[in-house]
């Protein structure tokens, strides 16, 4: 398990401004669903003054995820849209007191979620995604724009740095050679030497499962989950694994809770840290709206 700080269990437990802001007129969508991690930014904007009145947060995504969008929602409160917009990954991870490494992703994802939101707000168009040949990480759909921003903003040297940050690189691997391009430039031009003996990043370095290995990791998973849930009266199942969705259903005092969102999601991060993969975890109920 990742080293979370005391703040970083806070906002994920409890997190602040969680929902949709009803009377939002600023609303910033980054991520995919496909991809693991999605974010709907909402403010809503006094547009005389441009200052942020309220702020909102929808997230699909691991714990620090949900914490990283909870702190970004906190900061921006009472900053005009120019203040905002120099808030940066690293001020949401240090309002946090750090995130893990591997973790860093969710703090970037937030910042362009605040990006998409003030354009929105300025009738402008704010796109993430890129010509096919733009991308050089096709496992997440991570462009090489976003990858040389993170790098120069954050001071990152290495592949395992830009994987952690972006999510590029840590699927198949096939980018690697596009992301040392990257790095190779940024670094010159900043006066300093790539070095590709680096380690790789940790999605490269666990061996592959096979498939019964795999099923008995997330029921395993599930499985060291269920006594928190059953001291509060509730429980989960696992109804059914297609491929990187799994299914669960949530029974007791965990069906229909206002909190059963969230706690899906602590299910999903628990499975993706001890699988070593990206996967969805759903509610039974969207396998059956899909059939």
């Amino acid at each position: 398990m990742w080293d979370y700080s005391e703040k970083v269990k806070d906002h994920f437990f409890s997190p602040r401004n969680a929902g949709a802001l009803a009377d939002a007129n600023a609303v910033g969508d980054v991520g995919s669903l496909s991809c693991g991690d999605a974010l709907r930014l909402s403010l809503k904007v006094d547009p005389e003054t441009l200052v942020i009145k309220d702020a909102g947060f929808q997230t699909f995504g691991c714990g620090s995820a949900i914490a990283s969008s909870s702190a970004l929602t906190e900061i921006v409160k009472g900053m005009t849209i120019d203040q905002a917009l120099k808030v940066s990954n690293q001020d949401i991870a240090d309002y946090l007191d750090g995130l893990p490494p591997e973790k860093m992703h969710c703090s970037v994802m937030g910042r362009e979620a605040l990006q998409a939101a003030v354009a929105n707000f300025r009738g402008e168009v704010w796109k993430d995604d890129h010509e096919e040949g733009a991308l050089v990480c096709k496992c997440f759909a991570v462009d090489a724009v976003l990858i040389e921003e993170t790098i120069r903003a954050n001071g990152l040297s290495s592949v395992e740095e830009v994987t952690n940050y972006t999510k590029a690189g840590g699927g198949c691997s096939a980018c690697h050679e596009g992301v040392e391009e990257i790095l190779t430039r940024v670094l010159k031009d900043q006066g300093r030497t790539f070095d590709p003996t680096g380690a790789p990043p940790p999605a490269a370095k666990r061996p592959k499962l096979g498939t019964l290995q795999r099923i008995r990791r997330i029921e395993s998973a599930i499985e060291a989950i269920r006594p928190n849930l059953k001291r509060d009266r509730g429980d989960v199942e696992l109804v059914e694994i297609d491929g990187k969705n799994i299914y669960v259903n949530m029974t007791g005092a965990c069906a229909g809770c206002q909190m059963a969102s969230t706690t899906i999601e602590g299910i999903q991060q628990r499975i993706v840290e001890d699988l070593g993969e990206f996967v969805r975890v759903l509610p039974a109920s969207a396998m059956r709206a899909r059939a």
